[in-house]
C-alpha cells in the first residue's frame, strides 16, 4: 500500500520540542528515577472552587454546539476585565471573541490574515520564543522571519535593526510579553512604537499576553493600551491567570473588522469553548482574589530556588514576570548538555534551544512543581552545580 502523502509543512515544523521532554521523562521513570518537572509550563495550582462549581452547575442534560461568537455574558465579563485591568473600553459585541484557549487562535491567525498570492505573505516572530506562531504561519503557507531577543536589548526585538522591507511585506508581527521563555516585560513606549509601525506599514500587530497576570513587582502593560495608535490584536487566556489549562478558554480583542473576519472563519473550524466552560470563565474573569493567590504561590516557589541558584553563580536573566526562570548556562556548558546533566539527577528543565537558536546559553525552569518540590530541587541543585 502506498504511504499517505502528507503536507510538507508537517515535516518542516518537525517534532514539537516538549514531546522530547515527555519521552525523556518516560525513560527515567521506567528506571525508577524520582522526577521533579520544571519543563512544561502546565500549572498545577488548584482551579478556584467557585470556577469549578460554576462549570458543574452549568452542565445540562442536553448540550448544543457552542456559537463562535460566544455567550454575551462572557464577552461582557472580558470587556469589564480589560477596562479594570488596562483602562481600555472594548465593545463586547464587535471587538471581542472567545477562543478555545489562546494556542489554537494564535496558530490559526495566519489563515485569516496572510495573503499568499499578494504582497503580504510574511509573518514576523521573535526567538527564543513560543513556537506556535511560527508553526501556524508555515501551515498557512507564509514566509517567516524571526527577530532575535537578546539580553543586551532587555529581550526586546531591536526595531531599529529591522529592514524597512520586512515591515512592508509583513502581514503579521507577533510579540509575546511578558515573554515566554525569558520572562521579560515590554515597556509601554516599546508597545506604542510598534503599534505606530503597524499603522505606518499596514501590518497586524498580534500580541500574545498569556502571562500578563503573573508578575512579581509591577503589573505589565498590554498592547490594548496602544490600540488606538495602530492595528492591534491581543490574545489572552485563563490558562495561566486562573490555572485553567484544561478548560481551554481565552479571547481575542481587536478592531471590529478583524473580529468580523474571525466570526466568519471560526465556525468552519469549530473551536468555540463549550457553553459550560464559558459560564465558568465568566466567574474567572470577574474575580481577582484567586489570581492574587496564584501570584503569591509562584512568588514563594521562586524564592525557594533563587538563593541557591545565586549562591552557585547561576545568573538570572529577564524573569521579571511569568511563571518562568530564564537562567544562564554555566560557562563551558551548552544548553542541551546542561539540561541533560540535570535530567540525570531527576530535574527536568528546558534547554534554551527548545525556543530557537538565540536560546543557546540559557535554560528555563517552569515554576509548576509544588513549593515543597521546589525546596527539594534547591537541595539537588546545591549538590549538582
Amino acid at each position: 500500500m502506498a504511504p499517505t502523502h502528507l503536507s510538507p509543512a508537517l515535516a518542516a515544523t518537525g517534532t514539537y520540542p516538549f514531546v522530547k521532554l515527555d519521552q525523556a521523562k518516560r525513560r527515567l521513570a521506567e528506571q525508577g528515577v524520582e522526577l521533579i518537572d520544571f519543563g512544561k509550563g502546565d500549572p498545577r495550582e488548584p482551579t478556584d472552587e467557585r470556577i469549578r462549581r460554576a462549570l458543574a452547575d452549568s452542565l445540562t442534560e442536553i448540550s448544543s454546539y457552542p456559537l463562535a461568537e460566544g455567550l454575551p455574558e462572557l464577552r461582557r465579563a472580558v470587556a469589564g476585565w480589560c477596562a479594570r485591568r488596562f483602562g481600555v473600553e472594548l465593545d463586547p459585541e464587535t471587538e471581542l471573541i472567545p477562543t478555545y484557549g489562546s494556542k489554537e487562535a494564535i496558530f490559526l491567525l495566519a489563515q485569516i490574515v496572510v495573503d499568499r498570492d499578494g504582497g503580504r505573505r510574511l509573518v514576523v516572530t521573535t526567538e527564543p520564543g513560543y513556537p506556535v506562531p511560527n508553526r501556524g504561519a508555515v501551515f498557512a503557507g507564509a514566509d517567516v522571519v524571526q527577530l532575535p531577543l537578546l539580553k543586551g536589548n532587555a529581550f526586546l526585538p531591536d526595531l531599529d535593526a529591522v529592514d524597512s522591507e520586512i515591515w512592508k511585506r509583513a502581514a503579521i508581527v507577533w510579540i509575546n510579553y511578558p515573554n515566554n521563555p525569558t520572562g521579560a516585560v515590554a515597556p509601554l513606549e516599546f508597545l506604542s512604537r510598534l503599534a505606530e509601525l503597524s499603522d505606518e506599514h499596514g501590518f497586524l500587530l498580534a500580541s500574545d499576553e498569556a502571562y500578563t497576570e503573573l508578575w512579581y513587582e509591577d503589573p505589565p502593560h498590554s498592547a490594548l493600551e496602544v490600540r488606538e495608535r495602530g492595528n492591534v490584536a491581543v490574545f489572552n487566556t485563563l490558562s495561566k491567570r486562573s490555572s485553567m489549562t484544561g478548560y481551554r478558554s481565552g479571547f481575542v480583542a481587536a478592531h471590529a473588522d478583524l473580529i468580523a473576519a474571525l466570526k466568519q472563519f471560526r465556525p468552519s473550524v469549530g473551536t468555540a469553548p463549550q457553553e459550560f466552560v464559558q459560564r465558568a470563565s465568566v466567574v474567572a474573569w470577574n474575580d481577582e482574589e484567586h489570581v492574587e493567590r496564584t501570584r503569591d504561590a509562584y512568588r514563594r516557589k521562586r524564592e525557594a530556588l533563587l538563593p541557591t541558584l545565586a549562591r552557585k553563580g547561576v545568573r538570572l536573566a529577564g524573569s521579571a514576570a511569568t511563571m518562568f526562570l530564564w537562567l544562564e548556562v554555566p560557562e563551558g556548558d551548552s544548553s542541551e548538555g546542561f539540561a541533560g546533566r540535570l535530567l540525570e539527577h531527576g530535574l527536568i528543565v528546558s534547554p534554551g534551544t527548545f525556543f530557537g537558536p538565540a536560546g543557546e546559553g540559557y535554560w528555563r525552569m517552569a515554576l509548576v512543581p509544588t513549593e515543597e518540590e521546589c525546596r527539594r530541587a534547591a537541595e539537588i541543585l546545591e549538590d549538582v552545580l
